[in-house]
C-alpha cells in the first residue's frame, strides 16, 4: 500500500511518534540512554531548527511534540534523529542477540490544529506517559527519556554527544589507546512554549504544567484505587528485558489530524485535498517528461527535490505552485 503524501503548512504543530520493531522494549529506560538521546535530538535540531515543546515516551516508542516550517524540515531532522537512536539504542542490546534493526517504521506526524483545546490535550498526552499506562504513579517517576522535569522547573534539558565518526579517525591514525570522554559534548535541548500558551510569562507558563502534572498524578491515583493494579514502579521497569514486547501494543489507526471542532478538522481536510489535487496535476506531465512540472509547495516530487514554500524548489529551477 502507497504511503500518504507528506505535507504540513507553514508553522505546523505536529505530534510525531516512532514505534520500534514488534514493539520490543529496545529504549532502554535508563537516565544514561536518556542524556543520550537527548544530546542526538539536540544535534539534529542544530541541523533542522524545529521548534520542540514536549518529549518522551514508553520502552517501545518516542514522542515529541513539535512545530515545523515544513514536511523537508520534520524529515532532516527525523531522519538523522531516528538514524542515530537506532545505532545507540542497538548496541546496547547487541550482546543479547538482537541482530534486528530499532524501528519498526516510518516515523508518523499528526498535524495539530491551532485550537487550544486540541494542543493542551496533545501536551497532556505527551507528558501523561508512564502514569497512562499505570507503569508509574506520576510522571516524574519514569526512569527513561521524558521532559518534565525541564519544563516544570525551567531547568535546561541537558544531554550527551558522542561524536563516534571524529573517534574512530583519532582512533585509526592513533597507535595509543583512544580516551572516548575526549569525544564527549555535553548540549542542551531548547525546549519551546506551546504554540496557543507562548504569550505566557516564564513563571505562569510553567505553573500550568505543574497543575496538569498534578491532574496526572490525582487521575493514576484515582484509577489504581478503583481498580486496584498497583504500578510496576521505576526498579521493575529497569529491570525488564529489552527484548520483551508490550502485551497490548497500540495497533488502532492514526487520526488524519488532533483537532477539537468538525468544522476545523473539515478545514484541515480540505486543505490536504487541494494539495493532493495539484500534486496528481503536476504529476502527470512529469511523467510525460516536463521536468517543470508546477507541483504545489511543501511537497517532495518525485525524483525532484522538496518544493520550498517560497515557490522554489531547493536546487532546481522551476515555479513552485501555492495553494489558495
Amino acid at each position: 500500500m502507497s504511503r500518504k503524501l507528506r505535507y504540513f503548512p507553514p508553522d505546523s504543530l505536529v505530534e510525531i511518534t516512532t514505534r520500534t520493531l514488534q514493539s520490543r522494549f529496545l529504549l532502554q529506560p535508563t537516565r544514561q540512554f536518556a542524556s543520550t538521546v537527548v544530546g542526538i535530538l539536540a544535534k539534529a535540531q542544530e541541523r533542522a531548527p524545529i521548534r520542540i515543546h514536549a518529549l518522551g515516551g514508553l520502552s517501545s516508542h518516542l514522542h515529541i511534540l513539535a512545530t515545523v516550517d515544513d514536511a523537508e524540515q520534520l524529515a532532516d531532522f527525523m531522519e538523522y534523529a531516528n538514524g542515530n537512536i537506532a545505532r545507540e539504542a542497538l548496541r546496547l542490546v547487541k550482546d543479547r542477540g538482537w541482530s534486528g534493526k530499532l524501528w519498526g517504521r516510518r516515523f508518523a506526524a499528526i498535524t495539530v490544529s491551532d485550537e487550544e483545546p486540541a494542543q493542551i490535550k496533545r501536551l497532556r498526552y505527551v507528558i501523561s506517559h508512564g502514569a497512562k499506562e499505570n507503569l508509574v504513579v506520576s510522571p516524574r517517576q519514569w526512569p527513561g527519556l521524558h521532559c518534565i522535569d525541564a519544563l516544570i522547573d525551567g531547568t535546561p534539558l541537558k544531554g550527551i554527544w558522542r561524536d563516534r565518526s571524529a573517534e574512530y579517525e583519532a582512533d585509526r591514525r592513533s597507535d595509543n589507546v583512544v580516551d572516548p570522554r575526549a569525544f564527549l559534548v555535553e548540549y542542551a535541548l531548547e525546549l519551546e512554549p506551546l504554540p496557543c500558551w507562548c504569550h505566557l510569562p516564564a513563571q505562569e507558563y510553567r505553573q500550568r504544567i505543574a497543575e496538569m502534572v498534578h491532574d496526572i498524578e490525582v487521575e493514576t491515583a484515582r484509577r489504581i484505587f478503583l481498580t486496584g493494579k498497583v504500578p510496576r514502579g521505576p526498579e521493575a521497569i529497569r529491570r525488564q528485558d529489552p527484548l520483551e514486547q508490550a502485551v497490548r501494543p497500540k495497533k488502532s489507526p492514526a487520526p488524519f489530524c488532533h483537532a477539537i471542532s468538525k468544522e476545523v478538522r473539515a478545514q484541515l481536510r480540505e486543505a490536504y485535498r487541494l494539495f493532493v489535487e495539484a500534486y496528481r496535476q503536476a504529476s502527470a506531465p512529469l511523467r510525460a517528461g516536463d521536468r517543470n512540472a508546477r507541483f504545489p509547495e511543501g511537497c517532495f516530487p518525485p525524483a525532484l527535490p522538496f518544493v520550498r514554500n517560497d515557490g522554489l524548489p531547493c536546487s532546481r529551477d522551476g515555479p513552485g505552485f501555492a495553494l489558495g
